[in-house]
């Protein structure tokens, strides 16, 4: 068994080392894209510095995010990533200061790895959503979520493979809420013509650089017809000046019983905050459940990434059995972006292999015990695709935390892939001008 897996992990590996023009699969930046005529924006992402090495913010988060990104650290340990963490602590209690201080981080650093910071709504009006301040602040206004099947994860639908474009900035999520008398609460959705263009012109350069036939952009535009009727319109706008690509939309309540029923119909999908929130939690449901699907927070200057679904998973924190596959594949994007795609590649085919070890079987959220905390499998299988894996000091001298888990799971790649970030989609150059100041 052994010596086939070897065997085949050679063949991979030869394959990917050959010349030729392909798609990395999850690639923030893809050498097709890189060939694309785009507007000139800042120099994303932020050059190398210190002998080549790139400095990166890390936010562990809560629950689950610390030791998650522990095992991210330990795979680029072995697998001589030439990437520095800078950390910052941000929980659900931290002050506002904590926040803007792992917003300057990010600020100074150009890119972020990040786990979840749980949102308890049992805290009063006034706290604000750590994750979305992040959002918010650093303009990271295009979520992107590439939702596929996974080969050796049963489900019980086959051949997913979608792109969900979320609008990240407006929408339900701009904390615009009071109460107007006792027991009347005015929530109020903010949808602007500026940002909704601009996301529908990031999803139709999404789709034309991915080589995708479709957009579907998602709405409520029956019911809420001032609101989301700009937004379809503004999608429809853009949609003329993307003639190869078949546009439709469809009301959000019949895309989440098409999702379930038959999902294979989707391409690209676009859509405002909260649909986006809801869609992208049913799509990683499809393909496996919230520990297999990574994602990314793409804005014109800073990009994040971290997991699809946003799940702490608090209730399994610290009992080394966390799934870290959709972690480690979000940390893949992130080397893309940085354009380390030989380290993201070879990681990416790691966890891919991991598939194949016969002590693992698949599950949403988490492995069995005995398989979370044999951190050996990974110099063993990175070193099967080639990588120059760097001999563990003494057992994991300096390496403390809740565990040493090690997933599996992978992405079974055959079709371009997802993860473009702005400055590699088309898009306008100017920022929309017509957004409301919150008061």
């Amino acid at each position: 068994m052994a010596a086939a897996l070897t065997a085949v992990q050679r063949r991979v590996m030869r394959a990917a080392l050959r010349p030729r023009a392909v798609w990395l699969p999850q690639a923030g930046i893809s050498h097709a894209a890189e060939k694309l005529h785009l507007p000139p924006q800042r120099s994303i992402p932020p050059p190398a510095k210190y002998g080549g090495r790139h400095t990166v913010t890390l936010i562990p988060g809560d629950g689950i995010g610390p030791e998650l990104m522990l095992h991210v650290k330990e795979v680029f340990r072995h697998a001589c990533v030439p990437v520095d963490f800078e950390e910052v602590r941000v929980s659900s209690e931290a002050p506002e200061e904590d926040v803007q201080n792992a917003i300057t981080a990010i600020r100074r650093n150009g890119v972020a790895l990040k786990g979840n910071i749980e949102t308890n709504h049992n805290l009063p009006p006034s706290h604000k959503s750590r994750n979305n301040l992040i959002r918010t602040s650093l303009d990271l206004y295009a979520n992107v979520i590439h939702c596929r099947s996974l080969p050796g994860v049963e489900t019980r639908h086959r051949d997913i493979d979608i792109l969900i474009v979320r609008e990240n900035t407006e929408g339900e999520y701009s904390s615009l809420e009071h109460e107007s008398v006792a027991g009347v609460v005015e929530s109020l959705k903010i949808i602007t013509a500026g940002r909704s263009r601009r996301i529908a012109h990031y999803a139709f350069g999404l789709a034309r650089a991915a080589a995708r036939r479709s957009v579907t952009a998602v709405h409520k535009a029956n019911i809420m017809k001032l609101g989301d009727g700009l937004f379809l319109q503004c999608c429809r706008e853009v949609a003329a000046e993307y003639p190869e690509i078949t546009f439709r939309s469809m009301i959000v309540d019949n895309t989440t019983m098409q999702l379930v029923s038959r999902p294979q119909q989707f391409d690209v999908m676009v859509m405002p905050n909260l649909y986006g929130n809801i869609v992208n939690n049913v799509c990683a449901g499809l393909v496996g459940g919230p520990g297999l699907v990574p994602g990314a927070n793409y804005g014109h200057d800073y990009a994040v990434f971290e997991t699809a679904t946003r799940n702490t998973g608090k209730s399994i924190a610290n009992r080394n059995i966390a799934n870290p596959t959709a972690a480690l594949l979000a940390a893949c994007m992130m080397l893309d972006h940085l354009r380390l795609h030989g380290h993201a590649s070879t990681i990416r085919q790691a966890v891919l292999a991991s598939l194949d070890d016969p002590r693992v079987s698949p599950a949403p959220l988490t492995w069995p015990r005995g398989v979370a905390t044999d951190m050996q499998m990974w110099p063993r299988l990175l070193r099967g695709r080639g990588a120059d894996v760097a001999p563990p000091p003494d057992a994991h001298a300096g390496y403390r935390g809740p565990g040493h888990d090690v997933g599996r799971g992978a992405e079974h790649h055959r079709a371009p892939a997802a993860g473009l970030s702005p400055q590699t989609a088309p898009g306008p150059p100017e920022q929309p001008q017509n957004t409301p100041k919150h008061p």
